[in-house]
Parts: structure tokens; sequence; C-alpha cells
């Protein structure tokens, strides 16, 4: 008798907030990445005091201690993708470019959270200034929502403008996401090779949600960690595309876990009713 040999899931840093309501930050990614097949390294650059109507306080976790716990874990596993979160500070963003620039070969899915859902700012000038300059220099794929690009790029007199400006700082690949854009349907345009590349467009459910953006960039994160390395064009559309179907699902089936914003179900295909959205 042959003993079955178990593979090990693909490993995903995650370099993220605590939101201790477990709507987003660390817990919405480990979620998703346990959802997704990956083993999640969850290192803390920010704790929060938030629940699902807003964040109420961000105190930045110490930048030493962020590259402590992620040295840690790179020596030991072998970590196949990075996702970015809240930073924290802009000494913490520096922190990260240093632990980028060791590990060239792992990708950076990177979500620029510049505040948050309730409308509470999780980044300063400072902050903003260190992600332009040190991180998406850094990061294959770069996730902002409308107001997010339009923050970094405040050059920009346009949508269009503002994905093709964030190409220019660097980043490979840009998927800006217009759920917050006064539309019957959200819009998400994916930027690369300084050309508007695809449009996807999605059914605008109702309601507002708390870990959107965090479920989105966790499952790119997942996916393409999934993928054989270097990332190919077509792997790369192809995960940022089932990407953005799980986290439309996981919207489509959220739940009200308190009396704020509804909480995405991650692990939906693990209802008992689980036919009823296929």
């Amino acid at each position: 008798m042959t003993a079955s040999v178990s593979l090990s899931p693909p490993v995903v840093m995650i370099l993220a907030g605590n939101d201790p309501c477990g709507g987003a930050g660390i817990a919405a990614d480990i979620e998703t990445l346990v959802s997704l097949g990956c083993h999640p390294a969850p290192v803390i650059t920010a704790l929060t005091v938030q629940d699902t109507h807003n964040v109420h306080a961000l105190l930045p976790i110490e930048p030493e201690l962020v590259l402590a716990q992620a040295r840690a874990v790179l020596a030991d596993l072998p970590v196949a993708a990075f996702k970015i979160g809240v930073i924290g500070s802009a000494d913490n963003a520096a922190a990260l470019h240093e632990l980028l620039i060791d590990y060239p070969d792992i990708p950076v899915v990177l979500d620029p959270i510049l505040a948050a859902g309730g409308g509470a700012s999780l980044a300063n000038g400072g902050l903003i200034e260190a992600i332009r300059d040190l991180l998406l220099p850094l990061t294959t794929v770069l996730t902002p929502n409308s107001i997010e690009a339009r923050r970094l790029t405040p050059e920009a007199d346009t949508l269009e403008a503002c994905g093709m400006a964030l190409l220019a700082r660097g980043c490979i690949q840009v998927l800006l996401t217009g759920g917050h854009e006064p539309a019957a349907e959200v819009v998400n345009t994916l930027y690369g090779n300084n050309r508007r590349l695809e449009i996807w467009r999605w059914p605008r459910l109702p309601g507002d949600h708390h870990g959107s953006g965090c479920t989105l960039a966790a499952a790119i994160a997942a996916l393409i960690a999934q993928v054989q390395h270097p990332v190919s064009e077509q792997s790369l559309l192809s995960a940022l595309y089932r990407a953005q179907q799980y986290t439309w699902r996981s919207l489509q089936a959220g739940y009200p876990a308190g009396s704020g914003q509804s909480i995405p179900n991650r692990l939906f295909w693990a209802e008992p009713d689980r036919d009823r959205l296929e």
C-alpha cells in the first residue's frame, strides 16, 4: 500500500491591521485565504478599535516588530505571495519597503486602505506619500477603490487618468474598483502595460459591507499564490476575475453580525443551501 502524500497549501503572508469585530483586516484575510485553499501567515501592522460602523482608534505596531514578525516567518515558510492592507504609519511603510526589496520574486497585492468604510481616516499625508514613493513601485497588483485612486493621484482629473498615473508610479497592474461610484452596476477596471486591459461589470448589491476590499485583495493574493511563478498575464487575468467573482458571492451571502455594515460570508460555499448561490 502506498502512503498518500499531503501537499502543503500555498502560503500567503498578510501584513495588515487587526479588526476586533472580525469583519475586515486580518480576520477577513484569514477567512478568505483559508476559503480559497491557502495557508495564512498573519503579520499585524496595527491594532484598531472598531466595530461594524467605523474605526474609532488606530495604534500602529512598531516597525521593528512588524519586520521581526515577517522575517521569522519568511525564514521558515515558503511564502508565495504578500497581501498588504492597513499599514499604520509612514515608518511601517518604510519597513515594508525594506522587506519587499529583500524578496523581489514574491508577488505583492496591495490594498491601499486610506479610510474606513465609516469614514475614519487610516492614513495621513506622510503615509500616503510613503505608499506612493516606496510601495507602489514594488506592487504587482494594486486594488484601490475610486476614492483611494483619486487621493493617490491628485494630479489626475479622471478615473482613467488615475489608473494610468498609478501605473506610471510603478505598479504592474491596477484593479480600480467602482463600488463607490454612482452607477447601477459596479464597474471594475484593470490597467496594465500602459493601457486599459479589461472591464468587469457586477450587479450592485444592496447595503454596505464591512471588509469587501480586504476580501478582494486577499482573494487575488490567494489565487496568484496557487499559480506557477513567474505569473503569466493570462494566469493573472484569470486570478483577478475569479477573485472578483468570489468576493461578489461573499457579499451576496453577507450577514448582519452587528448593527452596522454587513459582514461578507467568505465561507458561503459551506452553507447547506449553497445551491441557491449557483
